[in-house]
């Protein structure tokens, strides 16, 4: 089990405080693997087995409850059974799954000493209930597929170079189901085709009440196949309509949203930065894995530009950035990364081949005023940094800045 330290080093400044911590993401990203990690890592400060509430809500315990009352019945025999002054460590794991769960995490918060943690795999279901029982008393983590730091972690028992492992992350991804088969091709794409139906039937599907299930899986390769590439909705509807298909704007919309409920994608807006302006048309869409793609395309290596993107844009999300993409007059800058005062400026690009590619990408930057960091990250081994922009190395950057 990969110890995932970006996310505990995040948590731990809230063990033992009365908010509720709230894990959300996409199914089989982590979530409850990490429930796992908090509990050892509590256990290495003392916390007792004992002081452990555990509860899958997709497990036979779990799916026996019919009611928040159930819950709440087996939480008051639980903290019943501790010590004078013990504190209990409360686990609820898809917890969205039960109907009126809030009101018994909201009684139990309320009740006793308890220091609790839920994971849930749909961000609509849970905002709304987390917004009217637990306003102000919880505190939101998003957990993410493998990181290529923690991938190549996971593989390093291959004796493969990073280069290496890091052709074979774009290839797969960072599903941390993919650890069972050795990054064998076939096996490992029909586990991340079950993983996508899994996702789009129960969490967009089944909660978002979809019909046209087949115009949503056409909607979503079509976002596959042009991540990197900014769209918007209007341009989709007109791709569907030159498709002899009609598909209103309301409608791609709607799906957009229901993807990103069910954290699959993230649309990312535009900033036009001169007047920092938000545009409403033209954003990127980024999938939470990009093994997906993979795995319902093909050819991720052929089509390495969006896909490095992809990669680079989940990194500063992980490193707790904001991230927005940037016009700048006629030109575009990849990303805008924000976090607290920090700005940081980025360009990806497969390799700087000749002069033009690298006037290009360095030359996005001109017109920038400011003094905040500017990146460009490639595959290339040597060092191309000029005029105060710095170059690096995609791999070197995801390895040796963390991850």
């Amino acid at each position: 089990m990969i110890t995932r330290k970006l996310y505990l080093e995040q948590l731990r400044p809230f063990y033992n405080t009365p908010m509720v911590k709230v894990l959300t993401g996409m199914r089989r990203s982590g979530k409850s693997t990490m429930l796992l990690l908090i509990q050892d890592d509590l256990k290495s400060v003392g916390i007792k087995e004992n002081q452990f509430f555990r509860l899958n809500m997709e497990t036979v315990d779990g799916m026996a409850l019919k009611s928040s009352h159930d819950l709440l019945s087996k939480l008051t025999s639980f903290f019943s059974s501790l010590g004078k002054g013990q504190k209990g460590y409360v686990f609820l794991d898809e917890v969205q799954l039960l109907p009126g769960w809030e009101k018994a995490v909201n009684a139990c918060n309320t009740s006793y000493n308890a220091d609790i943690y839920i994971t849930g795999s749909n961000a609509s279901l849970l905002s709304s209930d987390l917004a009217s029982y637990l306003s102000g008393r919880y505190i939101g983590f998003q957990i993410h597929p493998f990181s290529f730091s923690e991938f190549a972690d996971l593989f390093s028992h291959l004796e493969k170079s990073p280069s290496e492992l890091f052709l074979d992350y774009l290839t797969f991804g960072g599903m941390p189901s993919l650890q069972y088969l050795d990054l064998q091709y076939e096996p490992s794409m029909q586990l991340l085709r079950d993983i996508y139906n899994t996702v789009i039937l129960k969490d967009v599907v089944y909660y978002g009440q979809v019909r046209d299930i087949d115009l949503l899986q056409r909607i979503i390769l079509f976002v596959l196949n042009n991540i990197g590439n900014t769209f918007s909705a209007t341009s989709i509807s007109k791709y569907f309509k030159s498709e002899n298909r009609s598909v209103s704007v309301d409608t791609v919309l709607s799906y957009l949203s229901l993807c990103e409920n069910a954290f699959f994608l993230k649309r990312v807006r535009r900033r036009d930065l001169p007047g920092k302006k938000i545009l409403t048309v033209n954003e990127k869409c980024f999938v939470a894995d990009h093994g997906f793609r993979e795995s319902l395309l093909g050819g991720n290596q052929a089509s390495i530009q969006g896909v490095l993107e992809n990669i680079v844009y989940w990194e500063l999300v992980r490193r707790g950035f904001s991230v927005e993409i940037g016009k700048l007059a006629e030109k575009e800058i990849d990303f805008i990364a924000i976090k607290n005062t920090e700005v940081q400026y980025f360009q990806v690009t497969y390799l700087l081949a000749d002069e033009n590619t690298i006037s290009r990408e360095f030359g996005a930057f001109s017109g920038l005023n400011d003094n905040f960091s500017k990146h460009v990250l490639s595959m290339d081994q040597i060092n191309l940094s000029r005029e105060g922009i710095k170059h690096f190395n995609i791999v070197d950057w995801l390895t040796q800045t963390g991850g």
